[in-house]
């Protein structure tokens, strides 16, 4: 039997339902001892928070029509499961009661039956963006297929630097100063557009790749929300411009081999000498470090430990271009600085090259300190108002890389024939497409609701939560596209092997899955809670 056509009214009432559960869960977690006495709860609850934050965003592209509304409805059938598989064992856990399910019995069911969730195997439904925004969507696209993907495959197998053709020509498109006002070279009018604009392109660079498409815009976004929330006057009129012309590309040196999502224990230390400050420590997992002629870094101005977070300020250090297999740079200062880049080999996720770097008495002038005098001990907020934006522009990369799997599996279902028939005709096959469409078609439109929510000053907490759930789906949407193809997805001759790798860095980078679980959404929806 078909499923219903959804009730977007009740649709909403289930939602509405699951969160005053989760409120519910969220009293015991702080009757229980708090986050830290009780992890587990803490993520699942945070991943569930974030997977109804996302069906409730999407209620309104579910009155678009019956494709849209049928999407939404397999979308929120798979949250509320996955909501009952985190509490099924753990009851007295979340402090539910026995049959706390049964409300969303009969939608789960319906919605989650094959026959109905087949049909929609090869329905992706529309974007809905407005004219302006198709416009940016179609821009990049084209630039996507057509000086992107060609180099994609060769950069990942032969772990190659992204060819600066592709840098020159996502200039000319102004593709690096998209968030960077007007005043100052750049193409942001400020508001919605600006944002929704960002995470349109980087959907769809990063559907032309992540290691060379979609990620080459994410650093200048970061320094600029840094440079805008804290830097001088003079530190905006230098840096902005260089940075929407691509004159001054840039990396952020924040991680650290012993302190990775734990900013606040940084070691780098940045010592007062006459005209500036000396630099000395590691930093790891710096990307693009090499080609960046400046990077953005956190180090610990004030000894004082105690101070934590607050004892840390930001710089601009400029370097020359390196290797991509490996740099070595050499100061012509009293000190004699020198800075080391060692490339870490990874899986996937290649082209942009990440860094352990290594500093010694490397200089930076007092012009180069973020903020200047006002901005010492602060570094910590400057950076964090440009990891907010980053977050929801991870999530669009997610998208993006998600959408370019489902195409690739949808071609090759349709071409690949399995004992006398094409295996998109077998319904496993459609059911996994589908459950890939609605994820996918869900993902992106809580994405762009995040983005009108911080365009208007708003949104933090609900980045963290895209940022976190659409990473994690991402996983799943790259291995089910992979595994449709077969003994052909393990070969790198198809493109979809590449999706998968790449995506595994996706819950990792940009704030790891469960710290963003533990130490921000969980945090701050206690804190919500309590001003209920």
């Amino acid at each position: 039997m078909p499923a219903p056509a959804l009730d977007v009214d009740v649709a909403e009432q289930l939602i509405a339902r699951g969160e005053t559960l989760l409120d519910g869960a969220l009293r015991e977690l702080r009757a229980r001892g708090g986050i830290d006495a009780n992890e587990t709860l803490a993520y699942d609850l945070s991943h569930s928070a974030s997977g109804l934050a996302a069906a409730r965003s999407c209620l309104g592209y579910a009155r678009h029509g019956d494709d849209e509304a049928q999407l939404v409805a397999a979308f929120l059938a798979m949250t509320l499961s996955d909501l009952a598989e985190r509490i099924l064992g753990r009851e007295s856990l979340w402090g539910v009661e026995t049959g706390w399910f049964e409300p969303f019995q009969s939608f789960v069911a319906a919605y989650r039956d094959p026959s109905f969730l087949s049909t929609l195997a090869e329905t992706p439904g529309d974007r809905h963006l407005d004219e302006d925004f198709e416009l940016v969507a179609s821009t990049f696209h084209r630039f996507a297929e057509e000086k992107v993907r060609p180099h994609a495959e060769h950069v990942h197998r032969a772990n190659d630097d992204i060819p600066e053709s592709i840098i020159e020509g996502l200039n000319e498109l102004g593709g690096f100063g998209l968030s960077i006002p007007e005043a100052f070279g750049g193409f942001s009018a400020g508001g919605e557009s600006e944002y929704v604009g960002m995470v349109v392109a980087t959907e769809e660079l990063s559907w032309g790749s992540l290691g060379i498409g979609g990620s080459l815009i994410t650093r200048p976004e970061i320094m600029t929300r840094a440079l805008l929330r804290g830097g001088t006057d003079e530190q905006r009129q230098t840096w902005l411009p260089r940075l929407a012309s691509a004159e001054t590309l840039c990396a952020i040196a924040v991680t650290e081999p012993d302190f990775g999502s734990d900013v606040a224990g940084v070691t780098t230390s940045a010592t007062r000498t006459e005209g500036g400050w000396l630099l000395n420590g590691t930093k790891t997992w710096c990307t693009f470090a090499a080609r960046a002629e400046v990077l953005v870094l956190l180090a610990r101005t004030d000894p004082d430990r105690s101070l934590a977070h607050r004892g840390l300020s930001l710089f601009l250090v400029e370097k020359p271009r390196g290797d991509g297999h490996g740099f070595v740079f050499h100061q012509e200062t009293p000190g004699g600085g020198r800075l080391e880049g060692r490339p870490i080999d990874t899986i996937g996720y290649r082209g942009m090259h990440s860094y352990e770097l290594s500093f010694d008495q490397w200089f930076v002038s007092d012009d180069h300190l973020v903020g200047g005098e006002e901005g010492l001990g602060k570094g910590f907020y400057f950076q964090m108002a440009g990891f907010e934006n980053g977050r929801i522009q991870t999530a669009a990369r997610a998208v993006g890389v998600m959408q370019a799997a489902y195409d690739a599996a949808l071609e090759y279902a349709r071409n690949r024939v399995v004992f006398g028939e094409a295996i998109i005709n077998f319904e496993l096959t459609r059911t996994k497409l589908a459950t890939m469409a609605a994820i996918i078609q869900c993902a992106r439109q809580f994405s762009l609701d995040v983005a009108r929510q911080m365009g208007r000053g708003d949104g933090s907490l609900q980045a963290s939560m895209a940022k976190a759930y659409v990473c994690r789906a991402a996983e799943w949407v790259t291995r089910e596209a992979m595994q449709i193809h077969g003994g052909m997805g393990y070969a790198e001759e198809y493109a979809v092997s590449r999706y998968f790798v790449d995506a595994r860095v996706l819950s990792i980078f940009e704030g790891a899955d469960e710290t963003l679980c533990l130490k921000v959404i969980a945090r701050r929806l206690l804190d919500a809670l309590g001003e209920s």
